[in-house]
């Protein structure tokens, strides 16, 4: 990433000055405020506000075990294409985890997998990514969750406005999270999201964001917890803690930064559509390159350019290609994710078969994609990409 936000330095400056001025930083009106809007972009009931990402997916897990809705034991299954803080929370949390595979050309997990998948493991809750803007069959998960009685959840970090069957990535689950790191989609510098069209679960995940009280609730289901809990007075409610839960509050500088940000979203998706339809174009006149497939997508929002070759000689051939370029380049997340050293450590049951997964991180990397890469930019790029 050249810059931290779209219009850096207008933003910058509006921080200064809000800093300057703002009697409060600790979580307050604006993060609420950026929850409601956020809401309504995605098109969900309920957004809740937490400093990162990573802290999103660890509150989800938490919520849904206060809830009892996952207990200790009980198998999860997860996109084995996917970023460590998805996979993390389910070991952390006591639960046992299942890898499933990935289609290479949609980098996701595909309904037919899971299928295969739940045949040999049964699993109480599905934990998908959508990788790198893309997204598998989500429809057809959701109803095979459903038949199955899986909690379906989404990793939706990386696909910030993609869409497929009428409607964006991040509505298929019970809940889904988003990250606004330095080089998302949209940036807070560090923060996250989790949106749920569920009431008691997005009460829950209040709760989990903040020690384990109630005072980021509405009054009526404060007294609801403190009655539940025979909490008789004010005072006593200050420091009454009601289940399991963290410190992974914002700050209304997140709040300032998502609502300035947002404004800017579709624009940010569309250019990155625009980068993305040129380097695949080329993509497919290239016989060495495997082209993603994303026709059963509405809409696309990249995150990044993945590059998948049709071997790993290939694959040396163009990282020094882009290397010797100037442009850098990373692995496709975390590749087969049972090569990741602290999978063995703790999940050294999990002998999953990743066939499409584990030709991802031998044949496959990435380059980043985003509004600020310059013409000069991108025909570097496409330069890297030709024959």
């Amino acid at each position: 990433m050249k810059n931290v936000f779209l219009k850096e330095k207008e933003t910058k400056k509006a921080l200064a000055r809000f800093i300057e001025k703002a009697d409060k930083l600790s979580m307050g009106r604006l993060c609420q405020e950026f929850e409601i809007k956020f809401s309504q972009w995605q098109g969900a009931k309920h957004a809740v506000l937490f400093n990162s990402g990573g802290s999103a997916n660890l509150a989800m897990i938490q919520a849904l075990k206060n809830l009892g809705k996952l207990k200790d034991g009980d198998t999860v299954g997860f996109s084995a294409l996917t970023w460590s803080t998805n996979v993390m929370p389910i070991i952390q949390m006591g639960l046992r985890p299942i890898a499933v595979d990935c289609e290479p050309t949609t980098l996701n997990v595909m309904s037919h997998q899971l299928e295969i998948k739940i045949r040999e493991s049964p699993m109480k809750a599905f934990f998908i990514t959508n990788a790198l803007g893309f997204a598998g069959d989500l429809d057809k998960i959701k109803n095979i969750c459903r038949k199955n009685k899986i909690i379906l959840l989404e990793d939706n970090c990386e696909a910030l406005g993609t869409e497929l069957a009428g409607s964006k990535t991040g509505n298929f689950g019970l809940a889904s999270s988003f990250s606004f790191f330095v080089a998302h989609h949209m940036s807070t510098i560090e923060g996250g999201m989790v949106c749920t069209n569920d009431e008691e679960l997005c009460d829950m995940l209040k709760i989990v964001r903040a020690n384990g009280w109630d005072r980021n609730l509405h009054t009526h289901k404060q007294r609801k917890w403190r009655k539940m809990h025979n909490i008789k007075t004010e005072f006593d409610s200050k420091y009454a803690f009601y289940d399991l839960g963290f410190n992974f509050k914002p700050t209304e500088i997140t709040g300032f930064l998502g609502l300035s940000q947002l404004k800017l979203v579709d624009y940010n998706i569309e250019i990155r559509n625009k980068n993305h339809r040129l380097f695949d174009n080329v993509i497919r006149k290239n016989p060495d390159l495997i082209p993603t497939n994303n026709l059963h997508l509405k809409k696309l929002s990249p995150f990044a350019l993945p590059i998948i070759c049709k071997g790993a000689g290939m694959k040396e051939k163009y990282k020094k290609r882009f290397t010797k370029a100037g442009v850098e380049i990373r692995p496709i997340i975390a590749g087969n994710i049972q090569e990741q050293p602290f999978y063995k450590k703790y999940a050294g049951h999990d002998n999953s078969n990743l066939v499409g997964a584990s030709f991802l991180h031998n044949n496959g990397f990435y380059c980043g994609n985003y509004p600020d890469l310059s013409s000069g930019d991108v025909k570097t790029i496409l330069s890297c990409l030709r024959p």
